[in-house]
C-alpha cells in the first residue's frame, strides 16, 4: 500500500526513474521497520517538477506520543516560505538541522532534513519533525555558550572595519561567523535574503552549515585554510533556488572571524538567460525551418526552370510559395511578444501549415481537439508550436506509407494548473530508444519540453497501435 502510494505520487509530480522510486520505497520501508522515531513525525518529500515546491509522499506518525498533525498531509505541498530546510537540502544536498518551520496546519515545528540520493543525485529528502514548544527559546538565542565578550567585541570591530564597503554596497548581505562557525553578526540585507529563502525567525546564532548556499561546510573551509589552499578571499557565483549570487568569503585572522558577503545577481542572470533563450530559439528556427525548407525551395525552383509546361511551372511555384508561407509563419511565431495567446489558435495555424505542406497526402486526417480555454504566454507559445510542428511532421514523414490511410489526433487539455498536449497517430511505429538518439527532431522536442517548458514527456510506439507522444507542463 505504501509502495503504491509513493510510486503514484512520484509519477504524478516528478520525472524520477523506476530505480529512484525503488530507492525511496526502500528508505520508507526501513523507517517503517525502525524503532528510532517513536516520538517524532517522519516524512519523505520529493520536488514537484511543475511548481518546484516540495510534495509529501510518505508520513510515519510517532508511536509513543501524539502526532503533530490532525489530518493527513500526504500529497500536500511544503512551501519554501514555511519549510526552508526542505528546499535548502534539495538544492545543496547538505543536512539542515534544527531549522524552524511552519507545517501544513500552521504550527511552528523544528526540522531535521537529510538528503536521499540515488546514482549521485538528490531524489528526495527525509524529514524528522518535533514539537517546537520546549525548544523555541533556543532559536532566538546564541546557542554556542563558549563565546565570550571579547569574541563578540571582535565581531563588532570587524563590522566597523567594513563600514566603507557596506556604505558603498547597501544591498550586499554581510554575515560574520566566529571561529567555530556560528553567526555572530549580520546586516539588514542578509536578513532580507534569508527571509526570502524561507528562514523563520532570527538567523543569529545559527551555524554556517545551516546557512551555506552551496555544497561547502565550515569544516571544509577551515581545512582548506589550514592546508594553504585558501587565499586571502574566495569569490564565486552561487545559484540557490531562483537566485544568483556573487559570494565572497574571507577569513580575518586578526579578528578570528569568517566573513561571507552576498551580492544579488539574479536580475542580471535572468536577463542574460532571456537573451540566450531567445537567441537559441531563433537559431533553431532558422536551422530547422529556413535552412531545410530553403533547400526544398531551391530544388523546386530548379525543377520549375527545367519544366517546359507552363502549368507545371505554376504548380511548382505555388508549392514554393506555400513552403515560404510556412517559413514566414514560424518566423512570425518566433517574434511573438504579447502575452495571453490562445493555444487553440496557434495550434490550428500549425496544423493548417502542415496540411498545406503535405497537400498530396489527403488520405491522412488530423483531428484537432484543443481546449479554447487554454491561454499561454508568448515565450512558451513559440516552444509549443515548434514541438507540435515537429511531432506532426514526423508522423507525416515516417508513420504512414505513401498511399496509406492514416489518422493523427492532436489534443490539449488543462487539469488544474497542468497542461497536457498529445500527438497520437495510428501508423507503423518505431524503436523509441534507437531513434531518439539519432533524430534531430526528437532531440529538439525533448530539449524544448525539458528546458523551455520545464515539463516532462512520454513517447510510446509500436507497430500495433502506432505512436503516442504526450508532454505536460505547468501553466
Amino acid at each position: 500500500m505504501i509502495k503504491n502510494q509513493i510510486a503514484a505520487l512520484c509519477q504524478k509530480y516528478s520525472d524520477l526513474t523506476d530505480a529512484d522510486i525503488d530507492e525511496i520505497c526502500f528508505q520508507a520501508h526501513k523507517i517503517e521497520m525502525s524503532t528510532m522515531y517513536a516520538e517524532q513525525d517522519v516524512f519523505i518529500d520529493i520536488i514537484n517538477i511543475y511548481t518546484r515546491e516540495a510534495v509529501v509522499i510518505y508520513h510515519k506518525p510517532p508511536t509513543k506520543v501524539a502526532s503533530l498533525y490532525k489530518e493527513t498531509v500526504v500529497g500536500k505541498t511544503a512551501k519554501r516560505e514555511n519549510e526552508p530546510g526542505v528546499l535548502r537540502t534539495f538544492e545543496t544536498t547538505l543536512n539542515s538541522e534544527g531549522l524552524l518551520a511552519r507545517n501544513q496546519e500552521d504550527k511552528l515545528i523544528r526540522q531535521k532534513v537529510y538528503p536521499i540520493r540515488n546514482n549521485k543525485r538528490n531524489i528526495a529528502v527525509l524529514i524528522i519533525e518535533e514539537d517546537v514548544s520546549q525548544t523555541i527559546k533556543d532559536s532566538f538565542e546564541v546557542s554556542h555558550k563558549h563565546q565570550d565578550f571579547v569574541e563578540v567585541s571582535s565581531a563588532l570591530q570587524a563590522i566597523e572595519s567594513f563600514n566603507e564597503s557596506i556604505v558603498d554596497n547597501l544591498n550586499d548581505g554581510i554575515l560574520i561567523f566566529d571561529k567555530a562557525g556560528y553567526l555572530l553578526q549580520k546586516n539588514k540585507a542578509a536578513d532580507l535574503y534569508y527571509e526570502s529563502f524561507g528562514y523563520i525567525g532570527d538567523i543569529l546564532g545559527l551555524h554556517y552549515d545551516n546557512l551555506s548556499l552551496d555544497l561547502s561546510t565550515f569544516e571544509q573551509l577551515a581545512y582548506l585554510k589550514t592546508t594553504g589552499e585558501w587565499s586571502n578571499s574566495h569569490v564565486k557565483e552561487v545559484k540557490f533556488d531562483s537566485y544568483y549570487f556573487a559570494m565572497k568569503q574571507i577569513f580575518v585572522d586578526q579578528e578570528n572571524v569568517f566573513i561571507m558577503m552576498l551580492q544579488d545577481k539574479t536580475e542580471i542572470k535572468d536577463k542574460e538567460a532571456e537573451i540566450i533563450s531567445k537567441s537559441v530559439a531563433i537559431r533553431e528556427i532558422h536551422h530547422r525551418v529556413k535552412n531545410n525548407l530553403q533547400s526544398v525551395v531551391s530544388l523546386l525552383r530548379i525543377q520549375a526552370r527545367r519544366c517546359e509546361s507552363q502549368e507545371a511551372k505554376t504548380v511548382l511555384n505555388e508549392s514554393v510559395s506555400r513552403i515560404l508561407a510556412i517559413s514566414a509563419t514560424h518566423e512570425l511565431l518566433s517574434k511573438q511578444v504579447e502575452d495571453g495567446i490562445q493555444l487553440k489558435t496557434v495550434l490550428e495555424s500549425v496544423v493548417y501549415n502542415i496540411q498545406r505542406c503535405f497537400s498530396e497526402r489527403q488520405q491522412i486526417t488530423i483531428m484537432n481537439d484543443v481546449s479554447p480555454e487554454i491561454v499561454i504566454d508568448s515565450d512558451r507559445t513559440v516552444a509549443i508550436a515548434l514541438i507540435v510542428n515537429e511531432l506532426l511532421q514526423n508522423s507525416y514523414d515516417h508513420a504512414f506509407e505513401n498511399d496509406q490511410v492514416g489518422l493523427i489526433q492532436l489534443t490539449a487539455k488543462k487539469d488544474e494548473k497542468v497542461i497536457t498536449i498529445s500527438v497520437i497517430d495510428n501508423g507503423t511505429g518505431f524503436d523509441v530508444k534507437k531513434v531518439a538518439t539519432t533524430s534531430l527532431g526528437l532531440q529538439i522536442v525533448n530539449s524544448y519540453v525539458k528546458d523551455k517548458l520545464r515539463g516532462k514527456i512520454k513517447i510510446k510506439s509500436n507497430r500495433e497501435i502506432g505512436t503516442s507522444t504526450c508532454f505536460s507542463f505547468k501553466n
